[in-house]
């Protein structure tokens, strides 16, 4: 739980220096290889890597699955929702974006353009990561290592804002966490 503070806080912080425009869009450009392997990157622990993770559990460690998968697939598909209705009650416009970084307020109509916070990859990766390293600590660091460089490009690839990915983290710990003692 102290994680989570730390990075609420650390959130908050970064909203601030936001706001002050000291933590603007990167504007980079990415070009063949080096653009497909961050989009691949960036999908770490969403749907796809899920079932296929779970389907390689299921093959590979039937003695523990079923706890695992349960976690895997709560943490994720829950860390999502969560982080849509988040986005779609805050109403946060995305960097290069008219409005960029204010709150909306809420909306039930998806759009894209104000639904930055939290970043749901980060948040999704994050939980994903928790549960695996979990599960299979002998690669924890190979899984924390994807899910901060999946959160990472979501700023680099100017989706959002630092604190976005740094509320995305905090809520896919969270939620990563909260799996792992519902289901081991």
């Amino acid at each position: 739980m102290t994680i989570v503070l730390i990075l609420a806080g650390l959130c908050i912080l970064l909203m601030l220096l936001e706001r002050w425009g000291l933590a603007n869009a990167l504007e980079l450009t990415f070009k063949s290889d080096v653009k497909r392997e961050t989009r691949f990157l960036a999908q770490y622990g969403q749907m796809a890597c899920t079932v296929a993770s779970v389907l390689l559990i299921w093959r590979l460690d039937r003695l523990r699955a079923a706890g695992i998968c349960k976690a895997l697939l709560a943490a994720v598909i829950g860390v999502a929702i969560i982080a849509t209705l988040i986005k779609r009650l805050l109403g946060r416009v995305r960097p290069r974006r008219e409005n960029a970084g204010r709150f909306l307020g809420p909306s039930l109509r998806h759009a894209n353009f104000r639904e930055s916070f939290p970043s749901s990859h980060s948040a999704s990766a994050v939980a994903f990561s928790a549960v695996l390293a979990f599960a299979y600590p002998q690669a924890a660091i190979i899984f924390w290592m994807l899910a901060l460089i999946c959160a990472a490009l979501r700023y680099v690839m100017d989706a959002h804002w630092p604190s976005d990915v740094i509320g995305g983290i905090a809520l896919g710990y969270l939620a990563g966490i909260l799996s792992c003692r519902m289901f081991f």
